[in-house]
């Protein structure tokens, strides 16, 4: 029994271990010279302009506020483009998971404005998705965040 607790207490450490390594390869991230607040401004215009719906825009520092903690600038927008996501999820139903698509906009201990966003081609590998839509959304999203951030 005891060595079973041990085995377990080792997967699960393992696990902890080589999780960080997995999402990073499912990130991209850079930082940007705005604020968060401008920045995501910018991204929603953006992403509106494209004519891509905007779903939710979730204000973390905000909620944060509400039950009287600090956090510091967070915020993520969600939107997708059914043009892009459906042919996707045709592909492999399971990307449904990782759509619509989300870009966090946080401020970093450093008070510097960091944009993390999916790297399309790593989630379509993980679901195994073979649709040229993928290559367009890594297109949309790239030219998105680059409107936030000029």
């Amino acid at each position: 029994m005891r060595l079973a607790a041990i085995a377990a207490a080792a997967f699960t450490t393992a696990a902890m271990l080589t999780a960080p390594a997995a999402q990073a390869d499912h990130m991209t991230s850079m930082t940007g010279d705005w604020d968060v607040q401008q920045t995501m401004d910018k991204l929603q215009a953006a992403v509106e302009g494209a004519g891509a719906t905007v779903f939710a825009r979730i204000d973390h520092a905000g909620g944060a506020a509400k039950v009287g903690q600090e956090l510091a600038p967070n915020q993520l927008l969600i939107f997708g483009n059914p043009k892009l996501g459906t042919p996707m999820m045709q592909s492999s139903p399971s990307m449904g998971i990782d759509l619509p698509l989300k870009v966090h906009i946080y401020e970093n201990s450093d008070g510097k404005t960091v944009i993390a966003y999916p790297a399309m081609q790593a989630l379509a590998e993980e679901h195994g998705v073979d649709s040229p839509a993928v290559g367009k959304a890594a297109g949309a999203l790239k030219n998105l965040i680059g409107k936030a951030t000029e």
